[in-house]
């Protein structure tokens, strides 16, 4: 077990984010994603150390549109598909951030690995 100079973010998406994803394109039946499916999918992103609830909401809204737009991308690479205002407000209202003080990698065989965040990864892990 090894304890990460990180703290975490974990993203989760709220009615209003599944909603969206549904509307990008219409089922037929009731077919739709629920909320349960978005969450199973949730994001993890780790963040430097932050010991305050100010230092936090800071460092959240400093990056709250990567964040987002990185949300986005996981369900439609077309950007003309996406919200036309990408905001604060829109943020607040499409995810839910929770925040965990340490992140501990319980794997103790595999080294961690370091990769640039790209469309390819993100839609590789989509399709595992």
């Amino acid at each position: 077990m090894k304890l990460l100079n990180r703290s975490a973010l974990s993203v989760r998406p709220t009615r209003h984010f599944v909603d969206w994803i549904n509307a990008l394109e219409p089922t037929m039946d009731g077919d739709d994603l629920t909320l349960a499916d978005v969450e199973r999918e949730s994001t993890v992103y780790l963040i430097p150390e932050m010991d305050t609830p100010e230092a936090l909401e800071g460092f959240v809204r400093e990056r709250f549109l990567e964040i987002l737009e990185t949300e986005l991308r996981a369900w439609e690479e077309d950007e003309r598909q996406w919200p036309e205002s990408l905001d604060w407000s829109l943020f607040q209202r499409f995810l839910q951030v929770e925040h965990s003080y340490l992140a501990v990698d319980l794997d103790n065989e595999a080294a961690l690995e370091v990769s640039e965040v790209d469309d390819a990864l993100l839609l590789e892990t989509d399709q595992d």
